[in-house]
């Protein structure tokens, strides 16, 4: 291809240099995007690509010491980093996957070529899982409630009581009751079925978060950073129902409220 233009007479410069660069501006901000926030990660990305930068020019300026030693602590540090901060990384790789779409559009792929049909939540579970929340939060009753939809919830079900019940108001209630056993942790709900209890969740790393906002609520941002989950969370403290999706939390005004948000959900997954 003609070149288009070139840069400081010894860099050549045509469209698909242009492209190239555009490609990888756009993942460098995808990257930076999916992991606001997480001052760590942050950190480890803005590290690395700062190094590759400088690969580049020192490689453009034809600098070879520059270049192999940079190559060789490049080899190096990757290979150190994935081993250091594999957590990290693993979260900042499921926070991209979720915020992007690529879950959920890869997910319905596969299942329509498998054939594989997914769980919905019917009317009447809604309903009994609306009336379960209300009394909840009249009586103050922590609570910490998943319901999944794209992602996998296995790794989080493993930290709890797996069992299969239908969604039933009180059996939701008796399970949060401050005296019973499973009442700590979270209740993964899948489609009909409550799948699991008792079940641990990861904190999320941001410092933004209010002060009023206790631990369920934390674990319920950094279930939702890094899954495509809804999660509902009853304030022991005030009684306040929190929605928590994509990172983000919100109040809950009123029952209608709620049940509009939880009939959406069903709704979404119909249509899928």
């Amino acid at each position: 291809m003609t070149n288009v233009l070139g840069i400081f007479g010894f860099l050549s410069f045509g469209w698909v240099d242009l492209l190239d660069i555009f490609m990888v501006g756009l993942l460098i901000f995808l990257l930076i995007r999916s992991i606001r926030g997480d001052s760590t990660v942050f950190n480890i990305v803005i590290v690395l690509v700062a190094l590759l930068l400088l690969q580049a020019v020192v490689s453009a300026l034809g600098m070879r010491m520059m270049t192999a030693l940079l190559n060789a602590l490049l080899d190096v540090g990757v290979l150190a980093v994935i081993i250091l901060f594999q957590p990290e990384i693993r979260h900042m790789l499921n926070r991209f996957a979720v915020q992007s779409g690529l879950t959920r559009r890869t997910g319905e792929l596969f299942n329509r070529i498998l054939g594989i049909q997914e769980d919905k939540m019917g009317s009447h579970s809604v309903e009994e899982l609306g009336e379960a929340v209300r009394a909840m939060s009249a009586e103050k009753t922590g609570a910490l409630i998943v319901l999944q939809h794209k992602s996998s919830m296995e790794e989080y079900m493993e930290t709890g009581d797996r069992f299969e019940a239908d969604i039933n108001r009180r059996l939701i209630m008796n399970i949060f009751f401050k005296n019973s056993p499973l009442h700590d942790g979270a209740m993964i709900i899948v489609g009909d079925h409550i799948a699991a209890a008792r079940c641990q969740l990861p904190m999320t790393n941001r410092t933004d978060i209010p002060a009023h906002y206790g631990m369920r609520h934390r674990a319920a941002i950094g279930l939702s950073e890094d899954t495509d989950a809804d999660i509902l969370v009853v304030s022991e403290e005030t009684g306040n129902v929190s929605f928590v999706r994509g990172g983000e939390i919100r109040t809950v005004q009123d029952m209608k409220e709620l049940r509009q948000l939880l009939g959406s959900i069903m709704a979404t997954e119909g249509g899928k």
